[in-house]
């Protein structure tokens, strides 16, 4: 088993060194692309949060922290009124200062200010009155000015808390919450891009992100494992879309994550780390994490040493206060700001505190004590976005249970949704659809095989109601006792060894003859009246 798990680490080894070595790992651009591949083409690591060892006392652990950086939700960059917009013509959304021309000066947004305190408070952080900007120089050429205005040394917010969930256990149905300690959020400008043209042997550069406005979240190392810092990864970016300060898509950037990770033996010094950097999903995120922590164990198995390869600026050296930046301000209220200071520059912490919407963890809970559903049921709610929104409008509509709307809701919509590629807000089938349609079953004018096929045809033709359907392909109850007598009798008569063997004791097959006489009705007859004729006629 020992020698099994230290080939596998030496053969992971290999392949990571010969990847480095094709793409150099002293160039910042190339890094990316070897962490990228590595994200992409390794094999799915469940979360263990402690890697075996048998021979060993002490089982080796994985550290893992990190540093996310959300583009902030604004109409304009951080520092200049260039509008902020994906996808558009390259290069043309760059002002003066965004390409650093001389002469130019930086203007606060005081949205993104607001967006980091608001952020800041959700996280329970400490807000900091005052906070300093620094530059940050590196090189790049997606970089105009040759340095980044950022916060790293007094940050807008410290000390904060992120506490997250994800289902765990045997059947994957345990919800299991944490939490990770947020060091600080600071409000930094992004760089441009820039576009390699291999074929070409081209570099060309598009400024329209340089200079937009973004939050670094940095997270200490209380995590230990992919799936931690997944679930951590996805509660953020809800409560980022929740207080609309970051759009969170990280198919297009607005949410990227650099991870640090190394592993060590509990008590312990924490063992060498490596940096993986711009993971844009958090199903990579999770690979990448577990992947570079079986490989650092491979590397210790195997007698080897853990390289530190992290590619972070040394701030000791490199950071200089912004001089064309006085320190931001964020008063507690509106009456201890300077009366020479203009409200609409004003950002006070009461008003932002007041306008803080209700965050993903205070949801779930509420739809728990709410509607007695389970906590599995609301965590599903929530991470599907709109999918609240849906379910408690046909609570309001309907005359059925919740329980009964969340099974419709989580199993039939939302299985049609994933399968048809689309979100909650494109369903065919609005939630004032689907409460018509649980009251006609509720009132007993449809069985609830009739409303699951009813529900289909409302996805096929949602121009049409539950009602129509019903009464164009007469899918309504069965009413008429005589009938259902006849069928029934007729389902008696020619299965003689199932009636045998209910009179003998065995009242589980009188479902199978239940589904006999609805098969006969196309599932229009009321079951409570089958079953009760069944029983009469197989006593």
């Amino acid at each position: 088993m020992a020698a099994s798990s230290a080939g596998i680490g030496t053969l992971l080894c290999k392949n990571i060194n010969k990847q480095i070595e094709i793409f150099y790992p002293t160039n910042r651009r190339y890094t990316w692309c070897v962490i990228r591949r590595i994200c992409t083409s390794i094999s799915r690591f469940r979360c263990q949060g402690q890697i075996k060892r048998k021979s060993a006392p002490k089982e080796l652990v994985g550290v893992v922290g990190l540093e996310v950086h959300a583009q902030i939700q604004s109409i304009t960059k951080l520092f200049s009124g260039s509008q902020v917009r994906f996808q558009a013509p390259p290069n043309s959304l760059v002002s003066f200062f965004d390409a650093s021309l001389p002469g130019t000066l930086p203007v606060l947004n005081r949205r993104c200010v607001e967006a980091a305190v608001m952020t800041g408070l959700a996280l329970d952080c400490v807000i900091n009155r005052k906070s300093l900007f620094d530059r940050k120089h590196y090189f790049y050429a997606d970089l105009p000015a040759g340095y980044q205005i950022t916060q790293q040394r007094r940050p807008i917010a410290v000390d904060g808390t992120l506490t997250y969930s994800h289902l765990g256990g045997t059947r994957r149905n345990t919800l299991i919450t944490k939490s990770v300690r947020i060091k600080q959020i600071q409000l930094e400008q992004d760089s441009g891009k820039s576009l390699h043209d291999d074929r070409r042997g081209q570099t060309l550069i598009d400024l329209n992100r340089a200079g937009v406005g973004l939050m670094e979240l940095v997270m200490e190392p209380d995590m230990s494992c992919g799936e931690e810092a997944a679930a951590a990864v996805r509660e953020l970016q809800l409560i980022l879309q929740a207080l609309g300060t970051c759009q969170g898509h990280m198919d297009e950037g607005q949410l990227r994550v650099d991870a640090n990770v190394s592993v060590h033996r509990p008590g312990d010094p924490w063992g060498v780390r490596t940096e993986v950097k711009n993971i844009n999903s958090g199903r990579n995120l999770a690979r990448a994490i577990d992947y570079e922590i079986q490989r650092q164990v491979g590397v210790l198995k195997n007698g080897g040493t853990v390289q530190n390869e992290t590619r972070s600026f040394d701030r000791k050296s490199g950071f200089m206060p912004e001089p064309n930046l006085p320190p931001l301000i964020v008063y507690d209220r509106p009456s201890t700001a300077p009366p020479c200071v203009h409200p609409s520059q004003v950002v006070v912490l009461e008003e932002v505190r007041a306008g803080l919407p209700e965050l993903p963890r205070a949801r779930r809970t509420r739809l728990v004590e709410s509607y007695d559903i389970l906590p599995e049921h609301s965590f599903t709610l929530v991470n599907e976005d709109g999918l609240t929104d849906y379910f408690e409008a046909v609570v309001k509509e309907t005359k059925a249970g919740p329980r009964k709307v969340i099974g419709w809701v989580n199993q039939v919509l939302l299985g049609l949704l994933h399968h048809h590629s689309l979100s909650v807000s494109q369903s065919p089938v609005t939630p004032q659809m689907l409460a018509q349609l649980l009251n006609l079953q509720e009132n007993g004018q449809i069985s609830s095989s009739v409303a699951k096929q009813v529900f289909q045809e409302l996805w096929r033709a949602p121009g049409k109601t539950a009602q129509q359907i019903i009464q164009e392909q007469d899918l309504g109850i069965v009413s008429n006792t005589t009938e259902i007598h006849r069928i029934c009798q007729k389902v008696v008569d020619s299965h003689p060894d199932q009636v045998q063997a209910i009179r003998g004791g065995n009242k589980k097959v009188l479902n199978k003859l239940m589904g006999l006489v609805q098969k006969e009705t196309k599932g229009r007859a009321d079951p409570v009246l089958v079953r009760s004729i069944l029983e009469e006629k197989t006593s």
